[in-house]
């Protein structure tokens, strides 16, 4: 898909996270405004999926792990513009009986959904469990993953990641959201980790960098990522965005990870979000 129409997608994405969010006075605007670009381009246009025949297991398809679950706002959206569920079910976030919890769970049946995540540093475990599922059933799909910065100061994850690069897992492509902010404040002010490149090259993984809101950057290393896979070794990619990105109140702060704007706010945040999909 060209760039153009992923942006025009992203743009929807980003209003709907917002309304999603304001509507219910609740959730996590922040980071899933940064997470919109990366995440409509993996699934309008990398993954091989089949949204209108969703299986549990995903045998020869793609897998998609959002560990980072308190994001949940962009994943919802973009599932629902990829056709897994309707839009309109978007309005239901975070209400009693949803299926869409704050945290995505599959408990309620909700397609597109595998496991239950947001509990921080797990959902490498989980990603890492998949690609060497298929691999031992001679599946030759991908499993993607995604996660916070601030999710990296969780101790699963370097064991898992050293897990990976021992036991070869070269069918999953990690990346990590690295927008310098987690719901205290700055990276550096709460757990400074130095280098991520440097450390992921310490655990045995291949490191790829990207622009988070650049989706020709993105569709690129992507493509790049896949090209590494069946190689030996774990792919991650380092994508430097920006909370609130698209919003700008919201940008460059930790203010907005976890709290919702206002109803005038709201209206501020819309107004510079084009409407290209219609609103659910």
């Amino acid at each position: 898909m060209e760039a153009k129409e992923l942006e025009r997608i992203s743009s929807q994405v980003r209003r709907d996270i917002i309304r999603m969010v304001a509507a219910v006075q609740s959730g996590h605007p922040g980071g899933s405004l940064g997470c919109a670009d990366f995440l409509t381009t993996v699934y309008f246009d990398k993954m091989d999926i089949d949204p209108n025949n969703f299986t549990m297991d995903g045998v020869n398809e793609d897998l998609f792990f959002l560990s980072n679950g308190h994001i949940s706002p962009v994943l919802y959206s973009v599932l629902a513009h990829r056709g897994y569920f309707e839009k309109s079910e978007l309005g239901t976030f975070r209400k009693l009986g949803s299926r869409l919890q704050g945290h995505p769970s599959p408990a309620k049946g909700i397609p597109g959904v595998r496991i239950a995540t947001g509990s921080l540093g797990q959902g490498l475990s989980v990603a890492i469990g998949s690609a060497l599922t298929k691999k031992l059933n001679g599946d030759n799909k991908i499993v993607y993953t995604l996660h916070g910065d601030g999710e990296l100061q969780e101790g699963q994850i370097w064991e898992a990641a050293m897990y990976a690069s021992g036991n070869k897992v070269d069918n999953i492509i990690a990346t990590i959201d690295y927008n310098h902010k987690q719901i205290d404040g700055d990276i550096d002010d709460v757990l400074p980790m130095g280098s991520l490149a440097q450390k992921w090259q310490a655990f045995g993984w291949e490191v790829l960098e990207m622009d988070g809101h650049n989706i020709e950057e993105i569709k690129a290393t992507l493509d790049k990522a896949k090209t590494m896979t069946g190689k030996g070794k774990p792919i991650v990619i380092i994508m430097k965005t920006v909370m609130g990105q698209g919003v700008d109140f919201m940008m460059h702060t930790h203010k907005w990870h976890g709290s919702p704007p206002s109803n005038e706010q709201a209206e501020n945040a819309l107004s510079q979000l084009e409407e290209t999909l219609g609103d659910y």
